[in-house]
């Protein structure tokens, strides 16, 4: 079923379900409670809330016809008689149609405004990536463009010691264009802010090892703390965007977290949620950049020329949306004691999926 069926059904089924709520309680206010001159404003107020929930207009002119034939028919004397000849039957059709037709336009311009709002934003994370991948690129490219022209233009004069430095440098800045190109392959794969998930059952030990491995690789000087629980967890997600995201926020550390000398990854589990927790006692984030540090915006004032690498910006974004696709939430924030902490959960248990 695509998107505009489903759509179509969910708004069917809204205004049925609204409608025979209206019903219902009309034949309460008339039975039961003697309040038979509420039942008008009764459907009026149905009307309005399925105009303001639907898409368009069609469910919402759909509901006034409806509305007002229930009402002539089972709750205008003479009952279940059709005379639309009575003045304040057409009245009240009128009057419906109109709310209706007011409420839906109103909706469907604020939708379209939102999504206009929506299309601008997007755009708006657009340049800051490009701007920002411009800037990231540029820098490692430059050093290994300048190390191997050394390399190939004073081959003969260089010491051996000298070459071997400039082979290291040149290894260190493409590993570094690797996990960069690794996020940008990442973004490829959301769509309107929706990542392409392809969910299984993972092992939550093995996951962490995974990730403990990919970073003792690229930090072999640098240690992490482990915290795991003792029992076999399994965890639905996407096990290798969840591994970039842990990856992401741990070279996070190692990049800006001056002064570190402890980094920590605890996991706690709970019967729905598994939280990710990810520390250091560093100097902790700039409180000006604590709001905007997933949104992959980078200062215009931001120092272009200290050549460090600092695509951490786009990591983080990629990040958030990684997360909050899988149905969880991440946040940071500076510890009392110094450093900063990371934290993102993951649901559990999948969701079943409707019918």
């Amino acid at each position: 079923m695509n998107k505009s069926s489903a759509r179509w059904l969910k708004n069917t089924a809204f205004s049925l379900f609204i409608l025979g709520a209206a019903f219902a309680i009309s034949i309460l206010l008339q039975d039961v409670l003697d309040m038979s001159e509420h039942i008008t404003t009764l459907f009026v107020f149905a009307i309005f809330l399925i105009s303001l929930v639907t898409d368009g207009f069609l469910f919402g002119v759909a509901a006034s016809i409806i509305s007002a034939t229930l009402i002539n028919y089972a709750f205008t004397y003479p009952y279940f008689n059709m005379d639309f000849t009575v003045p304040e039957s057409i009245f009240s059709a009128i009057v419906m149609l109109v709310i209706s037709a007011l409420t839906s336009t109103i909706t469907t311009r604020l939708k379209a405004w939102q999504a206009l709002k929506a299309e601008s934003e997007r755009e708006r994370m657009r340049a800051n990536l490009l701007r920002a991948v411009s800037h990231d690129l540029r820098t490692p490219l430059t050093t290994i463009y300048g190390a191997s022209s050394s390399v190939i233009e004073n081959y003969a004069k260089l010491s051996d010691k000298q070459k071997l430095q400039m082979a290291i440098s040149i290894k260190e800045d493409s590993e570094w264009l690797i996990r960069m190109v690794e996020n940008l392959l990442s973004v490829t794969r959301i769509d309107n802010g929706r990542v392409k998930l392809h969910k299984t059952p993972t092992v939550l030990e093995e996951l962490i090892d995974s990730v403990v491995l990919k970073f003792k690789k690229r930090y072999p000087a640098q240690g992490v703390e482990l915290s795991l629980p003792d029992e076999l967890v399994l965890i639905p997600m996407d096990a290798i965007l969840i591994e970039q995201v842990l990856v992401n926020i741990l070279e996070n550390a190692v990049h800006h977290a001056k002064g570190m000398t402890r980094l920590s990854l605890s996991v706690s589990v709970t019967d729905k949620v598994a939280s990710f927790k990810i520390a250091d006692d560093g100097c902790g984030i700039d409180k000006e950049k604590l709001p905007t540090v997933f949104s992959g915006y980078r200062s215009e004032t931001a120092d272009v020329s200290d050549m460090q690498k600092r695509n951490v910006g786009i990591g983080l974004s990629v990040c958030a949306t990684i997360v909050r696709a899988h149905g969880g939430g991440i946040t940071a924030e500076n510890a009392k004691d110094g450093g900063a902490v990371f934290c993102f959960s993951l649901p559990v248990e999948e969701e079943k999926a409707n019918g």
